[in-house]
C-alpha cells in the first residue's frame, strides 16, 4: 500500500499558533513546528497517539496537528475503509480473504465517506484488524506517511492501536491515551445523542469491553503501551488540560530533536 496517494493533512490556517498558555519550542514566538525541511534529508517530526477505542486520541490527534502544523492520519479509519467495503459487498469482515482483498484494494477517497462512523463499521473494523494479512496490507500506507507527509506539513501525527509499538517504533514522542472503561462508554453515547443517534449505555460499554478484547487479545499487533511511552489517563481530565499535556510533551520532543540536528 506505500505506493497509494497521499492522503489530505489535517491542517489548518490556525496551524502552529498555539495559545498563550501553550509551552512554545522558540522563545522568538514564531511557529511551533520543527525546523524547515529544505532538502536536508531529515527526518519527519513523528508523532504517535495509541489507545483503546473512544479514548479521545483521534481528537487529541488532530488538535496537535493543528497547533503544531502536523499532517495527521487517523489509522482506525483506514480500518474502518476496508470494513465498510467488506460490508458493502456483503462479505463477512472475519473472513481473512475477504478482508485481505479489501485492504489491498483500499481507496484512499473512502477515508472520507461518513459511514465510517457508524458503530457496526467500527465493530467490524475490530474484527479485520485482528487479521494479519490485513495489517501487513495497510502498515506500507502508514508508515509511507510518517516518512514522507505533505510537503506543506513539517511531521506527521498518527493515532491508532500500534503506531508506537509497530507502525513508528521510532517516533519522536509516543503517548498512550485510555481511560476507565465506563468513561469512554458515557463519552460515546453523549457523542452519539448530540449526533442524533439513540444509544444505550449498557450496549455502548459492552461494545466496547468486546473491541478491547479484540484489541488487546489479538496475535498480530495487539494494543499495547510501548515501553516509552508517555501514559495519559484522560478518566478525570477535561480534554483541554489533556490537550495542554501532550502540547507541552510535544514542544519538548520538538526541542530535543532540534538540538540534536
Amino acid at each position: 500500500m506505500s505506493g497509494s496517494p497521499p492522503l489530505t493533512p489535517t491542517l489548518s490556517p490556525q496551524a502552529g499558533r498555539g495559545s498563550e498558555q501553550s509551552p512554545s519550542p522558540r522563545a522568538s514566538g514564531e511557529r511551533e513546528g520543527p525546523a524547515q525541511r529544505e532538502g536536508e534529508g531529515r527526518r519527519p517530526f513523528v508523532v504517535a497517539i495509541d489507545g483503546p477505542a473512544a479514548s479521545g486520541k483521534g481528537t487529541l490527534a488532530r488538535r496537535i496537528a493543528e497547533r503544531f502544523g502536523l499532517a495527521h492520519l487517523d489509522t482506525g479509519a483506514l480500518y474502518r475503509a476496508t470494513a465498510l467495503a467488506v460490508l458493502d459487498a456483503a462479505g463477512d469482515p472475519t473472513d481473512p480473504a475477504a478482508a485481505e482483498r479489501a485492504a489491498q484494494r483500499l481507496d484512499p477517497q473512502r477515508l472520507a465517506d461518513p459511514r465510517l462512523r457508524a458503530d457496526a463499521v467500527a465493530s467490524a473494523a475490530s474484527m479485520v484488524a485482528a487479521i494479519p494479512g490485513v495489517r501487513r496490507a495497510l502498515l506500507g500506507f502508514q508508515r509511507n506517511f510518517a516518512a514522507h507527509p505533505p510537503a506543506s506539513a513539517c511531521g506527521a501525527v498518527l493515532d491508532g492501536r500500534d503506531i508506537g509499538t509497530v507502525v513508528c517504533p521510532a517516533a519522536d514522542l509516543k503517548l498512550f491515551i485510555t481511560a476507565s472503561t465506563e468513561t469512554r462508554a458515557a463519552r460515546r453515547v453523549k457523542e452519539l445523542r448530540e449526533q442524533g443517534t439513540p444509544a444505550i449505555y449498557e450496549n455502548v460499554l459492552q461494545d466496547l469491553n468486546e473491541r478491547d478484547a479484540r484489541d488487546s487479545g489479538r496475535r498480530a499487533a495487539p494494543l499495547t503501551v510501548a515501553h516509552d511511552a508517555h501514559i495519559i489517563d484522560t478518566t478525570t481530565l477535561d480534554a483541554d488540560v489533556v490537550f495542554e499535556r501532550a502540547c507541552a510533551l510535544v514542544a519538548r520532543a520538538l526541542e530535543e530533536k532540534e538540538w540534536q540536528q
